[in-house]
């Protein structure tokens, strides 16, 4: 038996990534899209989810994959409909829309699905088994990459609730909130702010352990870089152990050794995962990554930096 499952927001990563990996599995049925501007072909098509429930089409489950701003309201349409709702990450704006989420999908007992696509290979859970017992006192985070080429003319993504650079930010978070033997907490952060935008396009943090302990963790987001993307977490421990992840968390050293280099399927378990909740009737609803990001804010000293033109010719999404 499949799931019939109707995708919300048909932008970029609905398109390259859920929409593929949707089709791929058997277990889902794509039997609707929900756009404003974009529609898949040989599919039905609506331009609000109130015509997608008006309509009678089947849905058992939505995805959805609009700006962070508007999933609320979204949502609890979907929930009231009856449908399971899977997140695309950022889950939402603030910590407290996404536990209004999860108490009114409790409340419709209807599995919610909160996706941290990160978090989803082989080296990251062998990072876990590696650090657990032990003590990290040293944490590098280095993120960076070019917004012209993954949020091409979305000018969304600068306005209030865009998340701007936290929004690739937050996928470093959501891995090392994954491995980390036990949570840190914000310290201090520092936001470089275009002048033309509502939100970051640089974020420095440093993070500090909750046992008052002494540690040296720092991550550093940019939006701005050119050529070849970085995206590494290095961590250190106590026992002296020295642990590196590159290409997204998906190629793990320790001490220097290459341990693994694991096959990137993100997607495609983030649905392996959703047929399993949806079968035990479970939500997964992880709030961390993105109180980190909130923290971050509130601890943040902003600083305003040259306005950001985007890329020429690009189009807006």
């Amino acid at each position: 038996m499949s799931h019939k499952i109707a995708v919300v927001g048909l932008g970029k990563i609905a398109t390259d990534q859920h929409v593929p990996c949707i089709s791929k599995n058997k277990k889902f049925d794509l039997v609707a899209t929900v756009s404003r501007n974009n529609a898949l072909a040989g599919k039905p098509h609506f331009s609000t989810i109130g015509e997608l429930i008006k309509s009678k089409v089947k849905v058992d489950c939505v995805a959805l994959c609009t700006p962070p701003s508007v999933r609320l309201a979204i949502a609890r349409e979907a929930l009231d409909a009856g449908y399971h709702v899977l997140i695309e990450k950022p889950p939402t704006p603030t910590v407290g829309e996404m536990l209004a989420m999860i108490e009114y999908a409790k409340k419709k007992k209807r599995v919610l699905y909160a996706t941290w696509h990160s978090r989803y290979n082989d080296a990251l859970d062998l990072a876990k088994k590696r650090l657990k017992g032990k003590t990290v006192n040293f944490m590098r985070v280095n993120w960076r990459e070019d917004v012209n080429k993954w949020h091409p003319g979305q000018e969304w993504i600068a306005q209030p609730g865009g998340f701007g650079v936290f929004d690739p930010g937050i996928n470093a978070l959501s891995a090392v909130t994954k491995i980390l033997p036990e949570p840190v907490f914000v310290e201090a952060s520092k936001i470089e702010v275009p002048e033309n935008w509502s939100t970051p396009i640089g974020v420095e943090i440093s993070f500090k352990r909750g046992d008052g302990k002494p540690a040296d963790m720092q991550a550093v987001f940019d939006w701005r870089q050119r050529g070849e993307q970085t995206w590494e977490i290095e961590i250190g421990t106590t026992d002296g152990m020295k642990m590196k992840l590159t290409h997204g968390g998906s190629v793990l050293y320790i001490n220097g050794k290459l341990i693994i280099e694991a096959k990137l399927e993100e997607y495609e378990r983030i649905y392996a995962k959703f047929a399993k909740l949806l079968k035990a009737k479970k939500s997964d609803t992880d709030t961390a990554p993105l109180q980190l990001i909130c923290d971050a804010y509130m601890m943040a000293k902003p600083v305003v930096v040259k306005k950001f033109v985007w890329d020429a010719g690009i189009g807006k999404h």
